[in-house]
């Protein structure tokens, strides 16, 4: 059995898989829409001097519309990373591997992706909201599916 206190994968038997991948992706597109979004909006505002660095609240919406879409984007994506964590986890903790597995978290990332693209670049309207929801719809059956693989695979 390998050595588990080791820090590299490869050493230590746990090499990254498609789906430990993909849900490093999220977290890594959680924080890229952070900083492209909400950071970007208040660090120009507080290095131009408009506002100072406690005004900005996290109880009330303020600000432009697009930086209301990228906060409440970005709140979005750290609700749903546990999720695919969890799932993620028990995944490859059981084994439950191959290319369904694979490409059911593929999807899932470039749905995250889509969708928090078309909450950001677009002023919401019908349409565009039937967009963004049919992408988060796709995660939802992509999670669905991992769940009843993992289930299949543990029983």
């Amino acid at each position: 059995m390998p050595d588990r206190t080791q820090t590299d994968s490869k050493a230590s038997g746990w090499p990254m898989t498609i789906p430990m991948w993909m849900l490093l992706g999220f977290a890594t597109w959680t924080l890229l829409l952070l900083m492209a979004t909400v950071g970007v909006y208040r660090w120009i505002n507080i290095l131009f001097g408009r506002a100072s660095i406690a005004s900005f609240r996290s109880d009330q919406l303020e600000g432009q519309d697009w930086y209301r879409r990228g906060t409440r984007a970005h709140a979005n994506c750290v609700e749903n990373l546990p999720v695919f964590g969890a799932i993620v986890l028990v995944i490859s903790l059981i084994g439950a591997t191959g290319p369904a597995v694979n490409y059911l978290c593929t999807i899932i990332l470039i749905a995250r992706v889509c969708q928090s693209l078309v909450h950001v670049s677009h002023v919401q309207t019908d349409a565009f909201v039937a967009v963004r929801f049919s992408f988060f719809c796709v995660q939802l059956v992509c999670f669905l599916a991992l769940i009843v693989i993992a289930a299949c695979h543990g029983a």
